[in-house]
């Protein structure tokens, strides 16, 4: 049976055999070392406490904006540097929690913002008050280690004993060997319970010392879920960018070759007699050529529109209207160009949305509006058709929810029976 952490090998009957009993004694024993480190800082940030109160027992008169500044000042160097300070001790703890825990505590992971993000996070002050405690958790694990000192020098006794130099071992002394070899015994009887002593507290002082580092389940899902957002806008980043370069290997690569194939073979069709055997062959490969070339220029827009690259968002929307079959009208009040993301999930949002309409609506007119109001772009495509759209059986639209989701935005659909039906979407454009 694997045992993950302290608590669940005191259980083990083969406890005393593994390597437990000595994980505890070590994070016990440099429990006080880990104190040391901590007094230092809290030391400095709470100094001008100190000084006040020996102002305050002191002979002198102390006034009260004297009183006053001295209190506001430690405040105040705790709010500045307490966060700071606490890091480098709460990442030794969290290391020092393999001894006891099969593997770190988790240390919280704390969304984008810098070094000013802890002085607002949760978890950067409760790194502070371990700071505070692991002080007064030393206390037990010098009594304990000072208990264990005493059983040792019991144990060892017979080896360091002799009638010239005879040992104080607490119940009585011992001059010879002989007399020393019952405490020798009494101190192999006390080693085990000692271990188990050792292993109690340490399980103690680790759990709080997780309960400070590790942060609340509630905090801590916050986090992850904001980890998860940011990872999946990254991948859809990485998306964008796979599509873009695949676009452009199309458009300097394969389109390149096929234009050039297109004119020697429109060359060969000047050079050859009309009444040669292979002249019809060459001209049905030209006109083939031709519309291989129209069909690669529409999957390369479709890819990544070049308009959206050079121009941005509204320049491309209008070149999408004057595109298609139903008339449009087009909208769009955006002031500066917005990041790449956002740009190309607002486009492919109105080119589905337009190519829908097109197939299925029967419309006779389509407005899109586009704005960008309080950092958020809103995108809406009204048309005036048949309505009755469902988007809950998949599709298009189903993978550009799922695509705005990605990114923080949202879409929606409203398509009553008999219309009109429209497409919104919002996305955030502060990222």
């Amino acid at each position: 049976m694997s045992v993950r952490t302290i608590w669940g090998s005191l259980a083990l009957r083969r406890f005393l055999l593994t390597r437990w009993p000595w994980r505890g004694l070590s994070y016990v024993l440099s429990t006080p070392l880990v104190a040391a480190l901590a007094a230092i800082p809290v030391a400095a940030v709470c100094l001008p406490w100190p000084y006040l109160v020996s102002r305050l027992l002191g002979t002198e008169p102390v006034t009260l904006g004297e009183t006053v500044l001295t209190g506001l000042g430690g405040l105040l160097l705790i709010a500045a540097a307490g966060p700071l300070v606490a890091l480098p001790v709460a990442q030794l703890e969290r290391l020092r929690l393999r001894l006891v825990h099969n593997g770190p505590a988790p240390a919280p992971r704390r969304p984008a913002g810098g070094w000013t993000r802890r002085y607002t996070a949760p978890s950067a002050w409760r790194e502070f008050g371990y700071l505070l405690v692991v002080p007064v958790a030393a206390v037990p694990s010098v009594a304990l280690a000072l208990v264990m000192t005493m059983i040792v020098s019991l144990i060892i006794s017979p080896l360091v004993v002799a009638p010239d130099r005879p040992l104080a071992l607490g119940l009585g002394q011992a001059s010879t060997v002989a007399e020393a070899l019952p405490y020798s015994l009494l101190g192999v009887a006390l080693f085990p319970v000692a271990l188990y002593l050792f292993a109690l507290l340490a399980g103690l002082q680790a759990t709080a010392a997780k309960a400070l580092l590790s942060g609340a389940a509630g905090e801590r899902l916050r986090l992850e879920l904001v980890e998860v957002s940011q990872s999946r806008e990254r991948l859809v980043t990485a998306f964008e960018a796979e599509r873009r370069r695949i676009e452009r290997d199309l458009h300097d690569g394969a389109q390149v070759r096929l234009v050039s194939l297109i004119l020697q073979l429109g060359i060969a069709k000047v050079e050859m007699p009309p009444d040669s055997p292979g002249a019809e062959s060459v001209a049905t490969a030209h006109t083939q050529a031709k519309q291989l070339l129209t069909e690669l220029r529409e999957f390369i827009h479709g890819i990544h529109p070049q308009a959206l690259s050079d121009l941005g968002l509204p320049a491309a929307l209008h070149a999408l209207a004057d595109r298609s079959a139903t008339p449009v009208t087009v909208d769009c009040a955006i002031p500066e160009r917005l990041s790449t993301v956002v740009e190309s999930a607002a486009y492919f949002v109105v080119a589905e949305a337009l190519s829908n309409a097109g197939k299925h609506s029967e419309a006779t007119e389509i407005l899109v509006d586009a704005k960008v109001r309080h950092a958020t772009l809103t995108v809406e495509i009204t048309d005036n058709g048949r309505g009755g759209a469902d988007a809950r059986g998949g599709g298009g639209l189903t993978g550009l929810a799922d695509r705005t989701a990605a990114i923080g935005g949202s879409l929606s659909l409203s398509s009553p029976p008999g219309g009109p039906t429209i497409v919104r979407a919002e996305f955030p454009c502060d990222r």
